[in-house]
Formats: structure tokens, sequence, C-alpha cells
């Protein structure tokens, strides 16, 4: 062996002196080239530190049009909104995008990404379930077939994560709500489903120490993915005892907020930014919703466009390349404040 890398095919065609067309041949099935030719490539092989892309060589060979798109929830506005400009993204390419909801169910995400390997997909855009994601299961399949990960990262698994900025973005509605009011306390799930919860969660408290102020949790009973429901009756639990160290409180997302700000009123708390209001709420996200909201809920948005945009274009770019990426990449981008009627 030379120790050459070899990038691509058309590198290992120029040193070895076999066309092209002979070594697709050849790798597509050994048996359909002559004899000698044959000798001549497997010789040439051991000679260069050469393998061939599988997935480039798939999605030549035998792999369809299709890109698996799966989300947690399908019903969610905040993933439909992001998974509608994916589907957008994808169509304008050439390639048929094949869209699935999980529906909060591990064994349905693996479910999901077992059906879209049945139909030989040219790759797969992944919005995982997060800690509660079977990731053995996943990491097989991100070997076998080209995957993004968006939304929620598991480190080290896929082609490349594309997300949100946790620390930039909590961070800017920290200085805000500090800046304008008392210091935020930190209402979230004491064991949420979603990592970013936790970003979020060490994002906060890294922002209450670097202003000097005290960090303060609310953490929240409950499991799965019906945050709305665990918002306002851990929000009611909260509203009820009036034993907060702040009239400020800081929503882990903003489902979590729109539970919250139902418990207020149900209290009859006002939450607003007036002098005559109980309570001040803030979430994360810009949730679809989060400007229907009674009051209007101030948030910070994520790049909805730019994450599903960004993680189409790496997905493409890694099927239509013959060159494995020699490390997984990661694209975050940062959040926008939203100020709105709550906070």
């Amino acid at each position: 062996m030379t120790g050459t890398k070899i990038k691509n095919m058309e590198e290992f065609a120029s040193v070895s002196g076999i066309s092209r067309p002979t070594l697709s041949k050849f790798f597509n099935d050994p048996n359909s080239v002559r004899a000698s030719t044959r000798l001549r490539i497997e010789a040439a092989l051991e000679q260069y530190d050469y393998q061939p892309n599988l997935y480039a060589m798939n999605q030549n060979r035998r792999l369809t049009k299709n890109i698996g798109v799966v989300v947690p929830h399908l019903a969610d506005p905040f993933f439909a909104k992001i998974a509608r400009t994916i589907e957008e993204h994808i169509i304008e390419t050439g390639f048929r995008p094949v869209l699935l909801g999980s529906h909060g169910s591990p064994a349905m995400e693996i479910a999901n990404l077992e059906n879209l390997r049945s139909i030989k997909p040219a790759g797969v855009l992944l919005a995982p379930l997060g800690r509660a994601s079977d990731h053995e299961k996943i990491e097989a399949f991100c070997q076998e077939v080209p995957t993004v990960l968006f939304d929620a990262n598991i480190d080290g698994i896929g082609e490349a994560f594309v997300g949100s900025n946790n620390a930039q973005s909590i961070g800017l509605i920290v200085d805000y709500l500090c800046r304008t009011g008392e210091p935020p306390c930190f209402f979230e799930m004491k064991s949420p489903s979603n990592p970013n919860a936790f970003k979020r969660r060490s994002a906060y408290i890294s922002a209450m120490e670097r202003l000097g102020h005290s960090p303060s949790l609310i953490q929240a009973g409950g499991q799965g993915w019906e945050f709305e429901e665990i918002g306002f009756r851990e929000g009611t639990r909260v509203v009820r005892d009036r034993n907060l160290p702040t009239n400020t409180l800081l929503c882990s997302n903003d489902r979590l907020a729109i539970g919250l700000l139902s418990a207020a009123f149900e209290a009859g708390l006002r939450v607003g930014i007036g002098g005559e209001c109980d309570l001040r709420v803030a979430g994360h996200d810009d949730h679809p919703f989060s400007k229907y909201t009674c009051p209007t809920l101030t948030t910070v948005s994520q790049d909805y466009e730019a994450i599903a945009k960004t993680s189409a274009a790496i997905l493409l770019d890694r099927i239509e390349s013959e060159e494995t990426n020699d490390s997984r990449q990661e694209r975050l981008f940062d959040g926008r404040l939203i100020m709105r009627a709550s906070a």
C-alpha cells in the first residue's frame, strides 16, 4: 500500500489506469467485468488506500430520490413549520420528501427509520426524540444511510447536526428579563425528553451567574411530550403555593409557558409588564401559537428557515459527493428576541 489517501473514484481511476465506468461496473458487481480486469482492480485496491463511497454508489445504482424527514410530532406546529420548510427545499432540488412523525415514541421512531430503510432513501433528515431515543439503533441506521440531525442533537451520530445556539438565545432573554424587571427563575421539566432542555438549563444558570444573580430552578414533574398539560398542572401548583422567589418566570420552551399562562389565568393572576401585573412569563422557540396567547408571549425565535435549509443542503451535498467527511459538522444559529406583552 502506497499510503496515499485516494479521495474518490476519479482519483482511483487516474492512479490505477482503469476507466471510471469499468470501476463503477466492478463495484456494482465484481463478476460483471473480465477476470483479468477484476485482478487488475483488486491489485490496485491492494496498492492504494481507497475504499469506495457506498453512499454515493448506492445513490447512483439503486437508491430512490426519496429523502426521509422524521420529526417527534407532526401535529406540533413547531415541527410542522420546520418540516414544511425542509419539504419545500427538497422538492426544489428534485428529490421527494417522505414525512413521518414518531408521536413521541422511541419505538415508533425506530419503526419510521426501518420503514425508510425499506424504500432505500437517498438520505434522511432526523429530529430525534433525544434522551428517549434508542441511540444504538439510530447510530446503526446512520452508518448505513446518510443522515443529518436537526433541532435536537445526539453527540457523534449522523453526518451533521443543525440547530439553535441555546447558550446564546437563553443568555439573550435572561439579559432582557434582568434588565427590565426582577431576575427570572427557570420553569422546566425535571426529567425532560428533549436534550435541548438540559442545554437551556445550563445556559440559564451561566447567564444568571454572569449577571451576578442566584439561579433558581422550578422543576415540574411529568414525562413525555404533553408540555402544555405539564405546564398547566405544575404551574397550578406553583402559583397556588405562592412561594416564588421572583415575579418573573422563564420557561424552558413556549409550550410549557402556554400551560403556565393558563394556570395563572385560572388562579386569577394577571401576567404582563404593567405595574398592576402579578407575574411576568417568557418562553423559548417562538412557537407558532405564542403570538396568539393571552397575553401574547415574550420569547426567543429560532431561525426555522436557516435550520431547515442548512440541514437539507448539508444532506444533499453529502448524497451528491463521493468524498467522505473527515469530521461531523455542527451548525448552530443564533436566536432573536421577540418582545410581546407577557414580559
